[in-house]
């Protein structure tokens, strides 16, 4: 019988806007040496290695952790978009549990420049140019905005337009996440917003300002996962078992709607497979850190995650069963809004955010009696990632 892999260690720097940040292999430098003294290890242990970027060559990993060790182990270098650091935390917990190795390390660094995100590689063909052209099709006037925007203001608009919910229903979502990171150490943004401010902002989109946008950001994560006798072997009380894990990509269903086009439906399978495997669903879960790199996909995802019936958020929201108090704590670190998101490192400071309230470590924003939690990481093109954590 597969034995869970567990989460001995985690740490990250904390993100920075670009142009003041420090290099990508200092800042994942850092994080990798936090996680590892958080496990009460040396790198030697670690038997192979999963670095995740978006934007960088083809070795930076190995550049990155040949500043702390240069051991010969494999060093794996992984892109999936904004899911990066999860699929290189899905690959780590993998090698693990497959028995290949007993120690893996997994982590996530990005070195971004201001403004919307873009791509690098104009001389061949976009991967998500597809997704665009579909959007396209559905409604030939859409306005014309960068990528992201693009693909997720359509997304809430379409939301708003199914449901008839109040547009203001992403402003509110973006207030409850900068009350969070008032209470974060490590958020980028710590002062508190209103919901006139949020509205009133500049428009990115027709229903989305620049205060439903996360921000472009810079930083580092790191996560040391091992087997269930590595941990015990070095004494650890405190790690944080993978009790269900899953991964998926687009289907054919994707092309159904805008919303579909930016992960909903991958986020439903995911969900579903992972309540499957870890026995818990989605009433058992005390705290969540999702991907909400706009806010309309942070409500979007509460349904694709179960945490209420389709059409629902509006109340869902209404009632505050998405922070202290309600039903979830959901992104209590400031999530992707106000933490920041720098894409490879994203994944893996939402794994570090849970396993810190799971152990009790989250200081002013710890959520009471956190016992199950789970994480929601997505990137266009598209991969889902999502995780369930629970503490021993």
């Amino acid at each position: 019988m597969k034995k869970n892999a567990r989460v001995l260690g985690v740490d990250m720097v904390k993100f920075s806007k670009p142009g003041t940040n420090e290099p990508y292999e200092v800042m994942a430098a850092k994080a990798v040496k936090g996680a590892l003294t958080d496990a009460g290890i040396e790198y030697r242990e670690v038997e192979q290695a999963f670095a995740g970027y978006v934007y960088g060559d083809s070795t930076c990993g190995q550049r990155a952790l040949y500043d702390i060790g240069m051991t010969g182990i494999p060093i794996i270098n992984v892109n999936n978009n904004c899911s990066s650091g999860s699929s290189a935390l899905f690959m780590a917990r993998q090698a693990v549990e497959s028995g290949e190795v007993e120690c893996a390390l997994a982590f996530g660094f990005e070195e971004m420049k201001p403004g919307a995100l873009g791509s690098v590689w104009e001389d061949r063909t976009p991967p998500l140019g597809w997704m665009i052209d579909r959007l396209e099709e559905i409604d030939p006037n859409i306005p014309n905005s960068p990528e992201a925007i693009k693909m997720f203001g359509a997304a809430g608009s379409a939301y708003l337009e199914k449901y008839g919910a109040n547009p203001n229903i992403f402003a509110k979502v973006a207030v409850k996440t900068r009350n969070h990171a008032v209470l974060n150490p490590y958020s980028l943004f710590n002062n508190k917003l209103s919901i006139e401010e949020v509205m009133n902002a500049p428009l990115l989109y027709p229903t989305l300002t620049r205060l439903m946008a996360c921000p472009p950001t810079c930083g580092a994560a790191a996560a040391i996962v091992c087997s269930e006798n590595f941990a015990k072997k070095h004494g650890v009380e405190h790690a944080v078992t993978i009790i269900g894990q899953a991964m998926t990509t687009d289907t054919v269903v994707t092309y159904e709607n805008p919303m579909t086009l930016v992960g909903a439906e991958m986020t439903q399978r995911a969900a579903k497979i992972v309540y499957e495997k870890s026995g818990f669903g989605p009433q058992d879960i005390d705290v969540i850190e999702l991907h909400d790199c706009f806010t309309p996909n942070e409500v979007i995802t509460y349904e694709g995650l179960g945490l209420c019936c389709e059409g629902e958020a509006e109340k869902f929201i209404s009632d505050g069963n998405n922070t202290h108090g309600g039903k979830y704590v959901i992104n209590p670190s400031g999530g992707l809004m106000s933490k920041g998101h720098p894409l490879g490192a994203t994944g893996l400071a939402q794994c570090t955010e849970l396993v810190w309230q799971l152990r009790g470590q989250a200081g002013k924003r710890q959520v009471e009696g956190a016992k199950i939690a789970l994480q929601h990481n997505l990137g266009l093109g598209g991969a889902c990632v999502t995780t369930m954590y629970q503490l021993g």
